[in-house]
């Protein structure tokens, strides 16, 4: 039997999209062991989500160190001691150095709430309703040292109803995350999913655009 991947999983909040990965995981549908959840934060609830799951953790506390060279280093350090196959970050809300995510180069994902090329970076939702988009979502992709600017390799898009909210906007694009994610990292810790030429390819086969999920 083939040893299963090893992921480090990096959160700094709630860890939803940890408890969708865990969950799957759990199933038997998710060929991968968490190595190490890493949290920038102490306090962070998904720490709890990954103790309940009997997964590693650890703790690089940005705030506490006070200096983000010194807290950069020191998460490097922290992944080269675990050693994982792939990388995932699960909400990590820090841009990470360089070196750091061309040493892990295709072996480090990312998902972002948006259909990315569109809305780099933060308050996504509020960027869409605002522009008065027909539909929003999100995007895992590859992570390159480019913020958000990696190959995209799935989407899961919905549409925004005439009284739509931030609220009710996040919570339908979440739902779809639980669900692409997981298929994502499970492509990439079979090697079904490759980067190559600053592009993601499929089962041989370069993705002109990212895969399309919708709610059924």
């Amino acid at each position: 039997m083939t040893q299963a991947a090893r992921a480090a999983v990096l959160i700094s909040g709630s860890g939803t999209n940890l408890q969708a990965i865990l969950k799957v995981i759990d199933s038997g549908e998710l060929p991968l062991k968490i190595a190490c959840v890493i949290s920038d934060r102490g306090d962070a609830l998904g720490l709890e989500r990954a103790r309940a799951a009997r997964a590693p953790t650890t703790v690089v506390d940005y705030a506490a160190i006070g200096d983000r060279a010194i807290a950069e280093s020191a998460l490097q350090q922290e992944l080269k001691r675990v050693g994982p196959d792939l990388v995932v970050l699960a909400g990590f809300m820090r841009i990470l150095p360089a070196a750091l995510v061309e040493a892990y180069s295709g072996r480090m994902l990312n998902i972002h709430p948006s259909l990315l090329p569109k809305y780099r970076g933060l308050n996504t939702y509020t960027r869409a309703l605002a522009a008065g988009d027909e539909e929003h979502g999100s995007t895992v992709h590859f992570v390159v040292p480019e913020l958000d600017a990696g190959p995209a390799i799935i989407q899961y898009r919905v549409p925004i109803s005439a009284d739509e909210t931030e609220k009710s906007l996040k919570a339908k694009v979440q739902a779809g995350e639980y669900l692409i994610y997981p298929e994502a990292i499970g492509w990439l810790a079979t090697r079904r999913l490759v980067f190559e030429h600053n592009a993601a390819w499929l089962d041989g086969r370069q993705l002109d655009g990212p895969i399309i999920r919708r709610p059924a």
